[in-house]
């Protein structure tokens, strides 16, 4: 059939649209050169006319032809209003497996709309004299052959991003204005929630868009004319000509508009001409409250938690298990229809139809009633998945009933199922927003109706305050739910004061005495009061993201005690993850008191411990032959680094007046990643851990400096007046470092050189440092210098320990060597252990061999690093330091940049593989393990055992005694 052919039988056509319908598709099919379902599927599983008609009681399907993957169509009789075809498509478009396309058509029009979840939504309107552009029926063939070719190139990701650029920067403008945080953030949402409003026609004609065009011409009449649009949204009602529906909500609950000058008006107009019925909610939220508070603007183009990471938790929290609950509902209504079908009295049938349709109201109205908790919701992401959830899973409860022979059932989850707790007062309104927003977009998305009178319910269900505190001090109540999902903030405990305040962390840590052990993250403040709620408020699922760290230590224990009631069933063991807009790596915990399938990473398990792993491994003990014999470097606090020209100076300087000389306060300084890389040589300050002022003032050069730029940095104060370094003794003893580790030093003074290794690093490797250096707090201190202790700490055995009990932080997820679970629980050889001065083993034959592997590997390493044709050594410009490493010229220069201990590990040539192998194989011989690591019987897990049993014993002799 030709396009004129074509064009020419349908132009005259009045045939009514059950007469017309599957004669236009096949003839269309025939102009487009492509299949008809007839033609290639004889039983309808994947394309056919009436798609669903098959449902028991007969009738119409859910769209009169269905191509899986590709569309929906529905046809509608001349002169029919295809928008009620269209929101026929949009009702049952779960029951045609969400096609990309929703299309609709009488025999004079086409209209085309797609249907991808994240992509802004097009519409394509074809007419039939359209027919004969070869455009035009290309797009209709790629409706049947390659629905991607119509596939938006806009994300709804990238409009929200936009909008909230925009937003950001009418914020900032009302700010730099003098209006305060709330103030600008309330008035923002209400120009966010207009332009939505106008995009889906709740405000009618554009009304928004056109107060704002007026407005350019008048700027002084924007804040009237917005006045008198807010004020008929309060409770409905007309604003000139045109009626004005009540939306209110809470969101406008008076007329108050601040004023806007020309360049914030263009602002509103430019954001206003973006298509706001795409808005996606699931991140608006986040995004503009970044926009709006100053301290987040930063973070604006940073990214978000992602759909995709939330549904990790609510899936199995909410989706999995209320699916499996409807799975069973509605086998027992198919039974029913057919007993209903097949009985022979008509008093049975009607038994049986009534027995369907409980069992289908039952269902509803235990969706109807479910509540979702978020006790830390921010902006609402959480909040908004889990409310599209739970709609989404009535409307396919309702849908899938319909085919089954049941009534045609209505949305009656709404806003109410949703619960939220959040302390920031604009985060807690965006949150009602988001909700309110992704409401009315489902309900448009599905073919319903927005609800009125009003259009915005109260959201009283998301609460601005405390989540885990009240103003009394005591434990602060969370409201009933059936479940409790979310992100609760992560603050480790050192930075806890820091973050919340010295008051309120000593009133938070009093109040959850006995439950939060000290040195717990904030988080677990979360998990613990959710397993309250489990006990309590009938709370049957738990799913919340923790920090990683919750696996090990004090965080751990909390974790264990929400266990104990509610067991793990799904967990992600270290996932990536988005904090303030910094990439963190974090753990997902599901729990329930429900006897659910266990996954775990993804994968099935028999069983998930609170160490989030498959298998049951305790918490090893602190070791007292381990205790007091690892320390961490100085913490400065200020600016005592000074550079190399400088430390030459002071040391070429004169002696003081009591005839003492600059290099007594001036010394060599490294951190982790001096350690792993190659750098320059970095100069510390340091007038010790005791010395007085007046003692310090003797060094002049090096006090001077001190006194200029350390002094002010220690004792500045904040823009409320308030001074920034927290402790007195900080301020007050400015000259000396903050935690200047006396404890550590004591250790190491005597000592050649000291064994260290970094504190966060992905690559785990020790080194000696030369007594020259005062180490940074970012490495981890042993005052050993033997080769011994050098070759147990840097053999597999010591690495498995460390990868088995340690944390994990950072984008990198890099191992943290925390000596309270890593070193002080490791058992050492016996009769090698770090209490026994290395001089009273130097003879035994196991620690020999064990010296005589490391120095081996020492040497080979060092023999990589430095190589004697590539480097010279210079004298430093006093005696007491080590010689300088210099390259003998550019080329050696190129060379020695990428020799560094990180690299040499990450290419691990076979000659390091080689020397850590006979390093393990002296220290398995030391453990009396080598006939089973030479037969190679040592796997990881093996080796974890018996140390781990090691572990015990002493433990339990050191508890004993």
């Amino acid at each position: 059939m030709t396009p004129s052919d074509f064009i020419r039988k349908w132009k005259k056509s009045e045939l009514k649209e059950s007469a017309a319908a599957q004669s236009h598709f096949v003839d269309l099919c025939h102009l487009l050169g492509v299949e008809t379902p007839t033609d290639v599927d004889a039983v309808g599983d994947t394309y056919c006319f009436e798609k669903g008609a098959t449902k028991s009681t007969g009738g119409n399907g859910f769209a009169d032809v269905w191509k899986k993957g590709c569309f929906g169509w529905e046809y509608k009789g001349p002169k029919a209003n295809l928008d009620v075809a269209y929101a026929q498509l949009q009702r049952y478009a779960v029951a045609l497996e969400n096609p990309p396309l929703l299309i609709v058509s009488d025999t004079k029009t086409i209209i085309i709309r797609t249907n991808w979840t994240n992509s802004v939504s097009e519409t394509h309107t074809i007419a039939l004299t359209d027919l004969v552009d070869a455009k035009a029926r290309e797009t209709l063939k790629n409706c049947f052959l390659n629905p991607e070719a119509l596939r938006p190139k806009r994300t709804r990701d990238d409009l929200t991003r936009e909008a909230a650029n925009e937003f950001s920067a009418l914020a900032q403008r009302l700010r730099d204005d003098g209006h305060d945080a709330e103030t600008v953030a309330h008035f923002v949402n209400r120009l966010v929630f207009c332009m939505f409003a106008e995009d889906v026609d709740l405000l009618p004609n554009k009304m928004f868009e056109r107060a704002i065009e007026h407005a350019r011409k008048e700027p002084d009449k924007a804040q009237d004319f917005l006045k008198t649009l807010f004020e008929a949204m309060k409770s409905g009602g007309p604003v000139g000509f045109e009626s004005v529906p009540w939306f209110n909500g809470g969101l406008f609950d008076n007329d108050v508009a601040l004023p806007l000058g020309r360049d914030e008006i263009e602002l509103v107009y430019k954001a206003a001409k973006l298509f706001w019925a795409d808005i996606d909610p699931s991140i608006l939220g986040t995004l503009f409250e970044r926009g709006l508070d100053p301290s987040k603007r930063s973070q604006l183009g940073a990214h978000y938690t992602d759909r995709d990471k939330i549904m990790m938790i609510i899936r199995p929290v909410i989706i999995e298990p209320l699916e499996a609950e409807w799975a069973d509902v509605k086998a027992k209504i198919a039974d029913e229809m057919e007993k209903s079908l097949t009985a022979k009295s008509e008093g049975a049938k009607t038994q049986a139809y009534n027995r369907a349709v409980k069992a289908h109201s039952d269902f509803i109205e235990r969706l109807a009633r479910f509540r979702v908790l978020d006790p830390a919701c921010g902006s609402g992401n959480f909040l908004y998945v889990s409310l599209k959830a739970l709609k989404d899973i009535e409307h396919r409860a309702n849908v899938e009933a319909e085919a089954l022979g049941l009534p045609r059932g209505f949305p009656r989850v709404g806003p109410e199922a949703v619960k939220g707790i959040e302390i920031n007062a604009y985060a807690a309104e965006l949150a009602r927003v988001s909700i309110w927003i992704g409401e009315i977009q489902w309900m448009r998305a599905n073919g319903f109706e927005a609800t009125t009178n009003p259009i915005l319910k109260p959201l009283n269900n998301i609460e601005c305050r405390d989540a885990v505190l009240d103003g009394d001090g005591t434990r602060a109540d969370w409201p009933t739910a059936d479940v409790i999902v979310g992100n609760p903030p992560f603050v480790g405990d050192k930075k806890l004061i820091r973050e919340v305040g010295e008051q309120y962390a000593g009133t938070l840590r009093k109040a959850y005495l006995g439950t939060v052990p000290g040195g717990a993250n904030l988080v677990c403040y979360w998990l613990e009061r959710s397993k309250q709620a489990v006990r309590s408020n009938g709370v049957k699922r738990v799913g919340l993201v923790t920090t990683n760290a919750i696996r090990t230590g004090a965080d751990r224990r909390v974790l264990e005690l929400l266990c104990d009631t509610a067991p793990i069933f799904e967990a992600w063991s270290d996932e990536p993850w988005i904090v303030d807009g910094a990439s963190v790596r974090i753990s997902i915990v599901c729990v329930s008191v429900e006897d659910r399938p266990k996954k775990l990473d993804g994968s099935p398990v028999a069983a998930i411990t609170p160490s989030l792993s498959e298998f049951s491994r305790e918490l090893p003990g602190q070791l007292q032959e381990n205790s007091r014999s690892s320390f961490t470097g100085t913490f400065l606090n200020g600016p005592f680094e000074v550079d190399e020209q400088t430390a030459r100076n002071w040391l070429l300087a004169p002696k003081n007046v009591t005839g003492n000389h600059n290099r007594d306060v001036l010394r060599l300084t490294a951190n982790g990643q001096d350690l792993l890389q190659r750098g320059e040589r970095k100069w510390l300050l340091d007038f010790g851990a005791s010395m007085t002022e007046r003692e310090a003032a003797l060094y002049e050069l090096p006090f001077e400096y001190a006194r200029k730029a350390i002094k002010p940095y220690r004792q500045r104060r904040d823009e409320n007046g308030e001074f920034e370094v927290r402790r007195l003794n900080h301020r007050e003893r400015w000259w000396i470092h903050a935690e200047a580790r006396p404890g550590m030093r004591n250790a190491i003074d005597g000592l050649d050189r000291f064994l260290v290794t970094p504190m966060v690093s992905s690559t785990r490797v020790f080194a000696f440092l030369d007594s020259a250096y005062l180490p940074n707090q970012k490495l981890v201190v042993f005052p050993r210098d033997d080769f011994t202790t050098f070759g147990i700490m840097s053999s597999t055995f010591h690495e498995a320990w460390t990868l088995e009990y340690c944390s994990w932080i950072g984008a990198g997820n890099d191992p943290t060597y925390a000596t309270s679970s890593v070193y002080t629980t490791f058992p050492f050889p016996k009769g090698l252990t770090p209490n026994i001065p290395a001089a009273d083993y130097a003879e035994n034959p196991r620690a020999k061999a064990i010296a005589a592997a490391a120095a081996r590997l020492n040497e080979l390493r060092e023999n990589w690093l430095n190589p004697p044709e590539l480097v010279k050594r210079v004298p430093e410009v006093v005696p007491g330091y080590p010689d300088r490493i210099l390259p003998v010229d550019e080329k050696a220069a190129e060379i020695l940049k990428k020799r560094t201990l990180t690299n040499l590990y990450n290419e691990r040539p076979a000659w390091l593989d080689h020397a850590h192998r006979d390093l393990d194989r002296a220290v398995a011989t030391a453990y009396g393990w080598l006939d089973d690591f030479e037969s190679g019987l040592l796997t990881d897990d093996e080796i974890l055992g018996r140390l781990f049993e090691l572990n015990q014993k002493r433990a339990s002799i050191d508890a004993s005694s």
